[in-house]
């Protein structure tokens, strides 16, 4: 038996098929030791729950940020207890917080920049709030963070920042589409990115009344693109950067993947959407580039994989648990480093999966909330490792009843279409492609990781697979040629 039939029959799991316990048993890294909780009685604010908000809340949940409260000493924190056991036991679904909704019993769980809390974690907040959410000793209250004014991004002190030109919305008034201009970058020379960020700056007064995301922010999303001007009116060497949208991430750059900035270049701001917040707005976009070191070079190219559909879609009224399908076929070996849903309002919910032979293998199944964008970045060690020949399956998940709280009318049956009244369905993670050479030495350092082969490696088919071995030239010495 080849190894692609002895791989291909290796496992068959579907995520829509089995129950969470049985996939878990498949799907899930080595289980690690259980955190232990602290007797009830035993969890305060200022020993347990401050270090926890620490790390996944106050990042948004912190004075003059944009989040609706500030969640840093414990007379802030007191009166939203029971809020907070609440939103934080939601699992992965539109309204949970952190807003971070990968599915925690299937699939890959190894994410860059994951403020996710653990089951256990959850479990605690949950005790604490329960037996009254009690104080504790001020002795235990770890150090505060340092939250400038200025608001520190969260990649770090950045290599360059570029701002858009300032627009003015009025308070109520239709959505804008279209063009917001060039801004020029300023390079003297090419420099490749390793990581990017992308933040509105507006009047709306932080410290305010404004309780929502859409009422700080006047731009919805931003799709643009770096190019240089040529001396006839043309456009070269062109960059597509990942979209902007309200609630997303920064993006991270694997250090074989860095995209080019070029010299001279503008960014391009040829696809926005702008909406009224309920009051006259200010507003421009800042972009922040942090660059990999002079001389750097990329080793990996950019895939083209592109999943989704944006057109053909049928979404009905009044209907839970509709599903939309799109399928491709990997030409080359490719590593998917970030995986990002989109749909529009009825969306909840968005799978990626992998079929090579007989083995399917569900990569991740995320929740969706159309209040928070997020993108999905994996670990270096976890990103999906993917032979060439590949299906790659993704899943889109829509309710349109009275359980979601998203779509404006769900009375009416709706297609594909940019607005958040009409529909899309895309994957608009990035990806990288790979040489014969590149994929089985990505392949090697995963193997490399794992004790044994009852170790598997979710979204690496062919790890266990055996090496390529060289083949021998012909006429080679013995063989009677």
């Amino acid at each position: 038996m080849n190894s692609r039939a002895l791989f291909g029959a290796v496992i068959r799991v579907r995520h829509l098929a089995l129950p969470a316990a049985v996939v878990l048993g498949f799907l899930t890294p080595v289980a690690q030791q259980a955190q232990t909780v602290p007797a009830p009685g035993d969890i305060t604010f200022t020993k347990d729950i401050a270090p926890l908000l620490q790390r996944s809340c106050q990042n948004c949940h912190h004075p003059n940020s944009v989040a609706p409260m500030s969640l840093v000493t414990y007379e802030d924190v007191r009166p939203w207890a029971k809020s907070i056991k609440a939103r934080v036991s939601m699992g992965p679904h539109g309204g949970l917080m952190p807003p971070f909704f990968v599915e925690k019993d299937i699939g890959i769980q190894k994410f860059k920049e994951d403020p996710s809390l653990s089951e256990e974690e959850i479990a605690m907040i949950g005790k604490w709030v329960t037996n009254g959410a009690p104080r504790g000793k001020p002795g235990d209250m770890p150090k505060p963070l340092n939250f400038e004014e200025s608001d520190n991004w969260t990649i770090g002190e950045p290599d360059l920042v570029v701002k858009s030109k300032e627009v003015t919305v009025v308070a109520v008034g239709p959505d804008q589409w279209g063009d917001v201009g060039q801004i020029p970058t300023g390079l003297t020379e090419d420099r490749y990115v390793s990581a990017l960020e992308v933040r509105e700056i507006n009047d709306v007064p932080k410290s305010g009344p404004v309780k929502t995301v859409g009422g700080r922010f006047v731009f919805h999303h931003m799709t643009y693109t770096s190019i240089v001007l040529t001396a006839g009116g043309g456009e070269a060497n062109g960059t597509t950067w990942p979209i902007h949208e309200i609630g997303r991430n920064a993006d991270l750059f694997p250090p074989e993947a860095g995209r080019l900035l070029s010299a001279g270049s503008v960014l391009a701001l040829t696809a926005g959407h702008i909406h009224s917040n309920g009051r006259v707005t200010k507003s421009h976009l800042e972009f922040a580039f942090k660059f990999f070191p002079r001389g750097y070079k990329p080793t990996y190219k950019k895939s083209n994989i592109i999943l989704g559909n944006g057109n053909d879609l049928d979404v009905k009224p009044n209907m839970a648990k509709q599903e939309l399908h799109s399928y491709a076929t990997l030409t080359e070996h490719t590593k998917i480093i970030a995986f990002e849903p989109h749909l529009h309002a009825p969306g909840v919910r968005m799978c990626l999966e992998a079929i090579w032979g007989l083995n399917i293998q569900t990569l991740s199944c995320v929740g969706y909330d159309h209040n928070w964008v997020k993108q999905y970045v994996y670990d270096d060690d976890a990103a999906p490792l993917l032979p060439k020949g590949t299906i790659v399956h993704l899943v889109g998940f829509l309710d349109t009843t009275a359980a979601n709280k998203n779509p404006a009318d769900a009375r009416n049956w709706a297609g594909g279409g940019r607005r958040s009244i009409a529909n899309m369905f895309i994957d608009l993670g990035y990806s990288v492609s790979l040489t014969e050479e590149q994929f089985q030495a990505e392949m090697a350092k995963r193997r490399a990781k794992m004790k044994n082969r009852n170790e598997f490696d979710i979204g690496c088919p062919l790890c266990w697979a055996p090496p390529v071995q060289p083949q021998q030239a012909s006429g080679a010495a013995g063989t009677g040629n």
